[in-house]
Parts: C-alpha cells; structure tokens; sequence
C-alpha cells in the first residue's frame, strides 16, 4: 500500500471509532424505547425539532418532540410520551 491508501484508511477506521462512540447504547444493554418529553436541554440522544440536527441538540427541558433512550416500559411511568407532543411541560410521574 502506499501513503495515501494507508492514510485513508486509517481516516476511515478513525471516523467510524468516532460513530461506534457516540452512538446511544441499545443493543446488548437490554430493550429500550425512545422517550419524548423527558430529557433536559442538550441531553436527548435524536430528534429535537426544526433547526437541530440530533443528540444533544435540545433547546429546552422536556422538549416534546426531543427523545431520550429509556428502559423499554419506563417511558410512561415517568411522564413521557411515546411519540412527539406539543409544549416542553415538566413530566408527571405515573404509577
């Protein structure tokens, strides 16, 4: 191999180390579902509107259309809603 095929390969191999980092745990970790309406600002881990790209990206606490990874099953019991809402209302707990 010469110079710029090694050099391109490790620039390959840095870029998807990066991915694989900063990736949300799911698989291996047990079951999880994305939670809208749950997390703080810059804390989501995808999806928080118009005008940002993905995790952290959140403007507000409890954005309702920013999700979190959470427990499969937990979602509703803390407040939050299994698909986008309206408003960035604090969740209430349920039993």
């Amino acid at each position: 191999m010469d110079g710029k095929t090694t050099s391109l390969i490790a620039a390959a191999g840095a870029l998807a180390a990066a991915a694989l980092a900063a990736a949300p745990a799911t698989a291996g970790s047990g079951a999880k579902e994305k939670c809208y309406g749950v997390a703080l600002a810059g804390k989501n881990d995808c999806a928080a509107g118009p005008g940002t790209s993905c995790a952290g990206t959140s403007t507000a606490d409890y954005q309702g259309n920013a999700w979190k990874y959470v427990g499969k099953g937990s979602c509703l019991k803390m407040g939050g809603a299994l698909k986008p809402r309206a408003g960035n209302a604090a969740p209430s707990t349920r039993k």
